[in-house]
C-alpha cells in the first residue's frame, strides 16, 4: 500500500456451530417407557491464533480471506454427546494485532508465547434427556446448538522488520537489500526510487543451521520529515518498528552533499520525532565507498567513532564489505531485547457483566408487539410448537427473562399480536 509500511490483511473468521441436541427415547426389548435419552450436542470449535516467528509477512491472508472452524457434532441417542469439534488454529507472524475491521477497535494482540482465542464456537444444545422432569416425563423438544462467533477483521502487523536501511535518498539502501536478500526493488539513478517500504529475508549460515532476520529498505528522508516534509511522518512511523537501524551515508559526495551533514540532519530528524527512536541502536554504514577516497573514508569513519557510533565501509555495487555484512548485523540482534510489544487499545467488556438475555419490545400499532431476542428465537426454533409440553417450557423463558412482565408493562391486551422472529403469537391471560 503506498505510504504505509504496516502490513495490512483482511480476513472473515467463522467459529463453528454446536452441535444440534437429539430428541431421541429409549428402545429396548422388555424395557417399557424407556423415557427420553437424547444425548447433547458437542460444542463448536473456536478460531485461535497464534504467533509464529518463522513468519514475517501477512502474504498468506492475501490469497485466502475466509476462515470457517468445524461444527460440533449432534448429540445421539442412549446419551451420547456429540464430540466437540477441533479448533481452527492460525498461525501469525508475532506482533499482530487483529482489529475489528469496522470500528478499528483492538481485539487482540499476539505478541506473547500463548494462543489467543479470537473468535469462540457455539455451544452444544441439550438433548431432550436433559428436559425430562417429573410432570413432563416424555419431552419432545431439544435445544439446537448455538452458532459460533462471525466476526470481520483487520489484520495489522506491527513489527515487520528487524533492521531498518535510513538515510538520504539515492545513497544505495535498495541496491544493499537487493545484494544480501531476495528482495527485488525498483531501483534506478534518481531521487525517491523507493516510495514504499521493500522487506527482504537476510539467511545468515549454512543450511541446515541457517538463521534469518528481516530487513526493510526505507523510503528515503529528507529535511523537514519530523514536520512532515516529503514523506514525513510516514517514513519516521516505518522506522519506529525496528529494532536496529542501519544508516547509510555517501562518502564519496557523489551527490555533492557533506556526508557528516547528511548524517547530523537525519539524525535530528529521528529525534525531533522521537527521543526514543533517537536512541535506537544504529550502525553506520559508509557507501559508495568504491568511488569514495581513502582520505574521505577514514575521515567519515572517525568522525562516526568520535560520535560514539560503529562504522563500516562498504560499496554495495561493488559487493565490498557485503559478504561479512549478515553476520555482523545478525550478532547485534541477539543483543537487543526482543520485538516491542503493542499493548491493545481495547478490551472486550466481560460478558458476565452484560446482561444474559437481552430483549427489546416494540409497540409497533395499537395491538401489535414486536420482540427481539435472538436467543429466544434460537429456542423457538427447537421447540415443537405442536406440542403443548414444549410450549409450556417455551413460555416459562418468556416469564424468567422477564418478556412478560415488559409486555404487561407496554398494556398488552388479550388476543393482542406477539411478533417473535418468523413466528406469530396471540396473547392470552
Amino acid at each position: 500500500m503506498p505510504g504505509n509500511f504496516i502490513d495490512v490483511a483482511t480476513v472473515w473468521l467463522h467459529a463453528g456451530k454446536g452441535g444440534d441436541g437429539a430428541v431421541s427415547f429409549h428402545r429396548e426389548k422388555f424395557v417399557a417407557a424407556g423415557g427420553p435419552d437424547g444425548g447433547d450436542g458437542g460444542r463448536g470449535g473456536d478460531i485461535v491464533f497464534a504467533a509464529d516467528d518463522n513468519l514475517s509477512t501477512l502474504l498468506d491472508f492475501r490469497y485466502k480471506r475466509k476462515y470457517t472452524a468445524p461444527d460440533g457434532e449432534n448429540g445421539r441417542g442412549a446419551r451420547q454427546k456429540g464430540a466437540d469439534a477441533p479448533d481452527l488454529v492460525i498461525r501469525v507472524p508475532r506482533g499482530t494485532v487483529l482489529k475489528e475491521a469496522e470500528t478499528g477497535l483492538v481485539i487482540a494482540d499476539i505478541s506473547g508465547d500463548g494462543p489467543v482465542v479470537v473468535a469462540r464456537g457455539g455451544r452444544g444444545g441439550w438433548g431432550n434427556a436433559r428436559f425430562a422432569t417429573p410432570t413432563r416425563q416424555v419431552p419432545r423438544f431439544a435445544k439446537p446448538g448455538l452458532p459460533g462467533q462471525d466476526l470481520h477483521v483487520t489484520l495489522e502487523l506491527k513489527v515487520i522488520a528487524d533492521v531498518g536501511l535510513i538515510g538520504f535518498p539515492n545513497v544505495g539502501k535498495s541496491t544493499l537489500i537487493s545484494t544480501i536478500s531476495a528482495a527485488r526493488p525498483k531501483i534506478a539513478n534518481y531521487h525517491f526510487t523507493t516510495l514504499t517500504p521493500v522487506l527482504g529475508v537476510v539467511r545468515v549460515g549454512q543450511t541446515g543451521e541457517e538463521k534469518s532476520f528481516v530487513c526493510a529498505d526505507i523510503p528515503g528522508l529528507i529535511e523537514g520529515a519530523a514536520d512532515g516534509v516529503g514523506l514525513g511522518h510516514d517514513f519516521l512511523r516505518h522506522v519506529e518498528r525496528c529494532r536496529l537501524l542501519l544508516h547509510l551515508v555517501d562518502v564519496s559526495g557523489s551527490e555533492g552533499r557533506d556526508p557528516r551533514e547528511d548524517f547530523v540532519k537525519i539524525n535530528t530528524e529521528l529525534k525531533n520525532f522521537s527521543p526514543e527512536l533517537a536512541a535506537r541502536p544504529q550502525v553506520v554504514l559508509g557507501s559508495k565507498c568504491d568511488i569514495a577516497t581513502p582520505e574521505q573514508i577514514d575521515g567519515f569513519a572517525r568522525y562516526c567513532e568520535e560520535q560514539g557510533y560503529e562504522f563500516h565501509p562498504i560499496s554495495a555495487a561493488a559487493h565490498q564489505g557485503i559478504e561479512a555484512l549478515p553476520g555482523l548485523i545478525w550478532q547485534h540482534l541477539q543483543a537487543l531485547p526482543p520485538v516491542r510489544t503493542f499493548a491493545p487499545e481495547y478490551r472486550a467488556p466481560d460478558p458476565a457483566a452484560a446482561p444474559r438475555r437481552p430483549f427489546t419490545v416494540t409497540r409497533l400499532d395499537e395491538h401489535t408487539f414486536d420482540v427481539e431476542a435472538p436467543w429466544l428465537e434460537r429456542i423457538l426454533a427447537g421447540s415443537d410448537v405442536d406440542d403443548y409440553e414444549s410450549l409450556q417450557y417455551f413460555q416459562t423463558q418468556l416469564g424468567d427473562a422477564g418478556i412478560l412482565d415488559e409486555l404487561v408493562r407496554q398494556g398488552v391486551q388479550e388476543n393482542d399480536t406477539i411478533l417473535i422472529g418468523e413466528y406469530q403469537f396471540d396473547y392470552v391471560f
